[in-house]
């Protein structure tokens, strides 16, 4: 890659919960950013999180977006998560030359440049930025949902299937917050 394309890096979030939207993430480094303290967002601590968060957000161009449970329930999860990326990707007040996305499927744009890599959150620091603000965005999202569905734990568990949730989920139901297409919730609605 020549050293003055501008490069986007580009990752979701959310893929795996069983609440809420899925969130993804573009972002265009500055020069001066310390690319060493960059990393897969699941690998550093919450409030480590947070601080890298502004400190990414004070040195690059970036983007966040994300695909409503509606559409997740709509378009299948996948197609849901290239839609998040597509809009953060679009939201950039620069125009990368070249995108690299985390993972193995990218977002079809005309005219630019896509490409995947995979585990790439891990060795492309503009992908980890990118892992680390809509992480800390989503989190943000879903504690503040937590805060209205106490009963669940979202506020630790962010929508994941642990066994808090799933407890909560067999004593209080289904809310309009939870993808019903995901099999452990598809299986409670069908069992009533």
């Amino acid at each position: 890659m020549a050293k003055n394309k501008i490069i986007a890096g580009v990752d979701e979030v959310g893929r795996g919960s069983w609440i809420g939207p899925v969130f993804s993430a573009a972002v265009i480094l500055n020069k001066k950013i310390n690319n060493n303290i960059l990393k897969d967002s699941k690998k550093i601590s919450y409030e480590n999180r947070l601080k890298l968060s502004n400190y990414i957000k004070a040195n690059s161009y970036f983007a966040i977006a994300r695909a409503s449970v509606k559409e997740i329930e709509k378009k299948n999860i996948l197609q849901a998560t290239l839609l998040s990326m597509k809009r953060a990707i679009k939201k950039l007040n620069k125009n990368p030359d070249l995108i690299l996305v985390d993972g193995n499927h990218v977002p079809k744009i005309n005219n630019i440049k896509i490409k995947a890599i995979i585990r790439g959150d891990e060795i492309i620091p503009s992908i980890s930025a990118a892992s680390i603000i809509a992480k800390v965005a989503r989190d943000k999202h879903i504690k503040k949902l937590s805060k209205k569905f106490k009963k669940y734990s979202w506020d630790t568990n962010f929508g994941y299937g642990t066994k808090k949730h799933q407890d909560a989920l067999k004593k209080f139901g289904v809310t309009s917050h939870h993808r019903k297409t995901y099999k452990p919730i598809h299986k409670i609605l069908s069992q009533k």
